[in-house]
């Protein structure tokens, strides 16, 4: 009894269940009214004559009626509030005992008309009550509490009929057909368990579908944000940037401006009270930025103490809009017992005007800013033919390159990566120096911008490469060298070549080489460049991703290069002690162990940041802490002082390295 009183009363509302259950049978129901209607009108037929008008007429329309009203009730189109469990528990309760109130109306009119005919009308009832029945539990397997009642109320009646028939073939009859509905009832509650289980794996399923979206979105957001002062970082920036340009090509008379904002006096306060002193200043300065942001203007930090803006007009609003940071930004500030006040300047450079490419306008803006720092500190500068030719030096250090003897000229430069465990050397990074006939030193960056408009940067990378082999060959075998190629350099197969050809005709073991590129290399043919990685894999040399999550990499891009290193980006380093900077390196940490890569972190430059990167497992660190970019004479004094006891592991430790 309880069994048969569950389905009358609310079952479980759990709404991806109750709502699957009544979606599922919503589309066998309408087969089963229709069942249920053929088979009676056939059995009213074979009895038309010679059971009373009332059973071959009367009754049947009335069950006719009733099961064509049912059917077009069903094949109307769900309603919304089928979508709610509520709903859904109320139709399939009232479904249930509809179940019930039909399986006593047809079995007992099949009774009812078994007294009359002969032997093969008898049979046609025999077949019908069958038939009919296992149809119409079939017809319930997503409802098993009311096939249940289906089959209990239909075979119970009819077995009683059969067995106080007298009649030994009725007593087979009912026995079989019973044992037959206890077998199909049986089949149905073990096909409705694995549709239960479906349904709840398919919800577990899209539960951690929405978690691993919603994690998704929080690393995105992360990602783009700059832990120090919360405001979005430089992939954000150019990725907006980007974005900008790309809807501005379709729009006429669109404008907008690239703003660049530099701090005054920063690093006079960095050095007299020190790094944690200049972090708390930059986090304040991103507070005040953060209050001051419009939606026609969006503020990122670009590094250091850099600033980026996107303003959404002309460049007069701009200029405006960047005045009245700058204003803002040198208000003074308390840092604990400490006042300070800084200055800002600004560059703008407007589009279309100043460029319609992300590295024109960027590049122009920086422009504005320096020509207004060495003419008027503290105030904003847009953009102008005038300033390009006061402030470009591009001219003179393109033609003092082309002069240039690269193999004589470019010295090399390396960086030690200390093994933090140990504090030895494991590795060191090869970084371009040059120093220019009647310009003086010129910055890496500087150097290779030219080298790639002149088409040269080839040529440069080659040459340093060598004088990096040269380097190398005078360390220890244990010492591996790192060496950054960029996009132009890895899709030249004759550079590549080259690469290979100076690797194996020297005398260095190509598993201490480590091969590296840049996040921003990835702009190029992926699939290119992964083909050009593996093949130097193929010859002992190493692949290593520099800058990580400073550029364009993500988890696509990880799995489709073959690498062997992932070199953390200085950013993430943030604050120290901040629970974001911790959880990001951390993150990183993990990620790179799961895709089985080593993992080296740079720019450490405090005890504090070295303790935190060793806890969270990172092994290969680097920083002005440890050691700056020296001579080689010098790496190997340092190696002499240090007396550097390296891990013997049978292998070269191979870490990655930049050129810069």
């Amino acid at each position: 009894m309880s069994t048969l009183a569950k389905p009358l009363t609310t079952p479980d509302c759990d709404r991806p269940l109750v709502v699957a259950q009544l979606l599922h049978f919503r589309q066998q129901v309408p087969w089963m009214y229709g069942l249920l209607i053929v088979n009676a009108i056939a059995l009213a037929y074979s009895h038309a004559g010679l059971a009373p008008r009332y059973l071959t007429h009367g009754v049947p329309v009335l069950l006719v009626t009733l099961g064509l009203w049912r059917l077009f009730r069903w094949l109307l189109p769900p309603t919304r509030q089928m979508l709610d469990a509520v709903e859904a528990t109320r139709i399939i309760r009232r479904s249930t005992i509809l179940g019930a109130v039909f399986s006593i109306l047809f079995v007992s009119w099949a009774i009812a008309l078994n007294q009359y005919g002969g032997a093969y009308e008898q049979g046609h009832v025999v077949l019908f009550i069958g038939i009919t029945v296992l149809g119409c539990l079939f017809c319930l397997t997503h409802l098993p509490r009311a096939a249940m009642i289906v089959g209990l109320f239909v075979t119970t009646p009819f077995l009683a009929y059969c067995l106080f028939s007298g009649n030994g073939v009725f007593v087979a009859i009912g026995l079989n057909i019973a044992l037959v509905n206890a077998v199909a009832l049986k089949v149905l509650k073990d096909a409705h368990r694995v549709f239960n289980d479906l349904v709840m794996s398919h919800g577990a399923l899209t539960t951690e579908r929405r978690q691993a979206e919603k994690l998704s979105d929080e690393n995105r957001r992360l990602a783009h944000t700059d832990s120090l002062t919360g405001l979005p970082n430089r992939r954000y920036f150019f990725g907006r940037l980007e974005t900008l340009l790309a809807d501005t090509e379709t729009q006429t008379g669109a404008s907008f401006c690239v703003g660049v904002l530099d701090l005054d006096r920063f690093k006079p306060i960095n050095d007299t009270y020190g790094h944690g002193y200049g972090d708390r200043l930059l986090g304040v300065i991103g507070q005040r930025l953060a209050a001051a942001a419009t939606p026609d203007m969006m503020i990122a930090r670009l590094g250091g103490d850099e600033f980026g803006v996107l303003y959404i007009g002309p460049a007069t609003q701009a200029e405006c809009a960047i005045r009245r940071l700058c204003t803002m930004i040198s208000a003074p500030m308390t840092l604990g017992d400490v006042n300070v006040a800084i200055g800002c300047s600004g560059g703008i450079a407007a589009y279309p005007e100043a460029g319609t490419t992300a590295h024109e306008l960027f590049d122009r803006a920086d422009l504005a800013l320096y020509h207004a720092k060495s003419t008027r500190r503290g105030d904003c500068g847009i953009f102008s033919a005038a300033c390009e030719s006061s402030m470009h030096p591009g001219a003179q250090i393109e033609e003092a390159l082309q002069r240039a003897d690269l193999a004589q000229d470019i010295d090399v430069y390396f960086q030690p990566i200390f093994d933090t465990q140990t504090m030895a050397i494991s590795g060191v990074e090869a970084l371009a120096r040059w120093t220019a006939t009647g310009i003086g030193a010129v910055p890496p960056g500087t150097l290779f911008t030219a080298a790639e408009q002149l088409g040269m940067v080839n040529a440069v990378t080659l040459a340093v490469f060598q004088r990096a082999l040269q380097g190398i060959a005078q360390l220890p075998d244990t010492i591996s060298l790192s060496f950054n190629l960029s996009a132009q350099d890895i899709l030249s197969p004759p550079t590549m070549r080259e690469i290979v050809r100076l690797v194996v005709a020297s005398p260095i073991d190509p598993r201490r080489i480590i091969l590296e590129l840049t996040e921003s290399s990835l702009r190029g043919d992926i699939a290119a460049i992964a083909d050009a990685l593996q093949h130097v894999r193929r010859l002992g040399m190493r692949t290593a991703l520099d800058d990580f999550g400073s550029g364009y990499a993500n988890l696509e891009s990880l799995h489709r290069l073959p690498l062997d290193i992932l070199k953390v980006d200085r950013s993430f380093l943030g604050v120290p002690g901040a629970q974001t900077g911790r959880g990001m390196v951390s993150a990183i940490h993990n990620l790179a162990r799961a895709l089985s890569l080593e993992c080296t972190i740079k720019g450490i430059e405090n005890d504090t940041q070295l303790l935190e990167v060793s806890l969270a497992g990172y092994r290969y660190a680097q920083g002005y802490l440890l050691a700056r970019p020296m001579p080689l004479d010098a790496v190997l004094m340092t190696l002499v002082e240090r007396e550097t006891r390296l891990p013997d592991t049978g292998a070269p430790s191979v870490r990655p390295a930049r050129r810069a």
